[in-house]
């Protein structure tokens, strides 16, 4: 099995994590050079990382990937609870993700549109509810919505998209995994 997929991408990352301890080579992307643009063009139609090859199976998102895995491996799959926080999480990163992308293509995010409303009203709404589930444990183990949640903030944090001096349980979770092995293997910045 092999894991296209940028180094700074918070839906790369989160299968990295995932995988840590899985059989499986991670292959990093610039996805905005020529060639590698192609190569996702050729393997990945909706022309986004991460996406996993297993022989000619070509598998095109991290949520289906973590399905695929899971099956593959005979590993715990998700309550309907957990795939609800996974939801809140995918939503509030996608959000994020386009919003810093508008932001690099010199689009003033700030502007009070229609869009950008949008946005900052789900960032804010989704990350209060993800507060709220942290106060309720939810996150205390370290599985797949954790690893999701923790990339989430991570990324957020390094793209300065988020001041999470609202959030003190959101930052008490961050903090409190900064140091695993697997966490800083997948760092970013390095």
């Amino acid at each position: 099995m092999i894991l296209y997929g940028s180094t700074t991408s918070p839906f790369v990352r989160r299968i990295r994590i995932f995988t840590d301890a899985i059989p499986l080579e991670f292959i990093p992307m610039d996805i905005f050079s020529v060639a590698d643009r192609k190569l996702l063009q050729a393997k990945n139609p909706t022309l986004k990382v991460p996406f996993l090859l297993d022989d000619e199976l070509s598998i095109f998102d991290s949520r289906v990937i973590f399905r695929y895995i899971s099956d593959k491996f005979e590993l715990t799959g998700l309550s309907w609870r957990q795939e609800n926080s996974l939801t809140l999480i995918d939503s509030v990163n996608d959000s994020l993700v386009n919003m810093f992308i508008l932001a690099n293509s010199d689009l003033d995010t700030s502007a009070n549109n229609l869009f950008f409303k949008l946005q900052r009203q789900r960032t804010d709404t989704v990350l209060s509810e993800l507060e709220k589930q942290c106060c309720n444990n939810d996150f205390n183990e370290w599985h797949y919505p954790s690893i999701c949640l923790y990339c989430l903030i991570d990324w957020a944090m390094f793209r300065e998209m988020v001041d999470f001096s609202c959030y003190p349980k959101l930052l008490a979770f961050h903090q409190a995994h900064q140091q695993r092995l697997d966490v800083i293997a997948s760092d970013p910045r390095n």
